[in-house]
């Protein structure tokens, strides 16, 4: 394994490049470079991570500088943006950081079959721009969506709201490409929704933040653009929504986005309730009135409070409470976690966090933002709720500082841990990328 964290100087890594094409190349200083500059002191990482970004604008430059890292054993931190960069474990020992957000090109685009191939330093928002010129679009509703590319998404597993009818991002995946630590390419899956090859492969490189290699391609399925949308907002007390929320469980609706929002997010909205549920119905004018009446109907004879939410004002909403979790989290030195528990749990796990929150109500995952002044053992205690309740806890961001050095951020639990660590040394066996574990 290799132990050498010196950071190579700007010399030695022009003196390693200098049989390459360096006009495929860009060595970035993120001190001098604004939004590099921006985005590494926001988060806890300004301190340990080395000053110099290499940005290839190809495949080829990628993998040839890769072998060159290999080669020297520099230990590589995979980035697009940099926009999660700060999720998770913080990186230690260092040597260059490898950004592909040059690398953002559409490969191929079959409209008729509702699939796409784009290289993975696409912005979402750029992917997403474009395919609406076709009515179509990828469900993927991630977290700093102007920033965030294909690559980062795939890496962290980042999705949100979408997640109750689409699913998440490893079941929208069709194929994967990727360079291995030594440089070379390896590809999984395929280009049409039916192929299943490589199904565990692309299902391994989904939420890996960068550990196994770096994403260069990826193939998504599509779906058309919903051509009308509501959102329902019920509030009122834990017992009438959660006797609301077994109804529609039960039933067979099919909201596009459904989640149990905390009282301090519902507060926020300057709505005085004890508890929220968000439901978006998206489709077709008539399926849409049929099922928003029946949830009315019943949230009506529960005692529930009921707001509509339309077009402008019902993607603003959605905008809104993305925002209120994630947020300004550094100034106000609050604690962003990714949560999993029994969709069951949920309520009972709002009434332990006090707040902002929104989870999904059919898969229990979703994001907490911990309050300014939580304490560890809170922290430690709320983790334990979700895993008593087959759940867990991810630290993902914080504005304080030192609490990931105080609170393991993942919270493994069984051989989990052990049985990534295996993995990991057979994809990387130098361990040229930096252990995220």
């Amino acid at each position: 394994m290799n132990n050498n964290f010196s950071v190579p100087s700007l010399e030695t890594i022009k003196k390693q490049l200098h049989n390459q094409d360096l006009d495929s190349l860009e060595i970035v200083d993120w001190g001098q470079e604004s939004p590099w500059k921006e985005c590494i002191e926001a988060s806890e990482l300004k301190n340990c991570l080395p000053r110099y970004i290499i940005v290839p604008d190809n495949k080829k430059m990628l993998s040839q500088f890769l072998k060159i890292c290999c080669e020297n054993q520099w230990r590589i931190l995979p980035l697009g943006n940099g926009s999660k960069l700060h999720w998770g474990k913080l990186p230690s020992g260092v040597n260059v950081l490898v950004s592909t957000h040059k690398l953002n090109n559409i490969i191929e685009h079959a409209q008729d079959d509702l699939t796409i191939t784009v290289q993975s330093g696409m912005k979402i928002k750029d992917l997403q721009d474009f395919l609406a010129s076709f009515n179509q679009f990828l469900p993927i509703d991630s977290i700093y969506s102007q920033f965030a590319t294909v690559g980062g998404v795939v890496a962290t597993a980042n999705t949100g709201s979408l997640r109750q009818r689409y699913g998440g991002v490893r079941d929208l995946i069709l194929g994967i490409s990727f360079c291995r630590s030594d440089g070379e390419e390896a590809k999984a899956g395929g280009k049409v929704v039916k192929n299943v090859a490589g199904y565990d492969l692309m299902k391994l490189f989904t939420g890996s933040y960068g550990n196994l290699g770096i994403i260069t391609e990826v193939t998504f399925r599509l779906f058309p653009i919903p051509s009308d949308s509501i959102t329902l907002l019920l509030m009122g007390s834990q017992e009438k929504i959660c006797q609301l929320q077994k109804k529609i469980c039960a039933s067979a609706l099919t909201p596009t986005s459904a989640d149990l929002l905390s009282e301090s997010l519902i507060n926020s909205l300057n709505l005085d309730f004890s508890l929220g549920l968000a439901l978006r119905f998206q489709g077709i004018e008539e399926s849409i009135s049929q099922q928003s009446a029946r949830v009315k109907q019943w949230a009506e004879d529960i005692g529930l409070f009921i707001h509509q939410w339309e077009s402008e004002k019902e993607l603003d909403l959605w905008t809104c409470l993305k925002h209120r979790v994630f947020q300004d989290v550094n100034k106000k030195r609050g604690i962003v976690c990714k949560i999993g528990i029994l969709p069951t749990k949920i309520t009972e796990l709002f009434a332990l966090t006090q707040g902002y929150g929104f989870v999904n109500m059919g898969t229990g995952v979703g994001y907490i933002c911990l309050p300014e002044g939580v304490k560890n053992h809170q922290v430690r205690g709320i983790r334990n709720f979700c895993q008593d309740n087959e759940g867990y806890l991810t630290i993902l961001e914080s504005g304080i500082s030192s609490i990931k050095q105080e609170i393991e951020p993942w919270g493994y639990v069984g051989n989990g841990l052990e049985m990534m660590k295996k993995i990991k040394s057979n994809f990387d066996p130098l361990n040229i990328f930096v252990d995220r574990l």
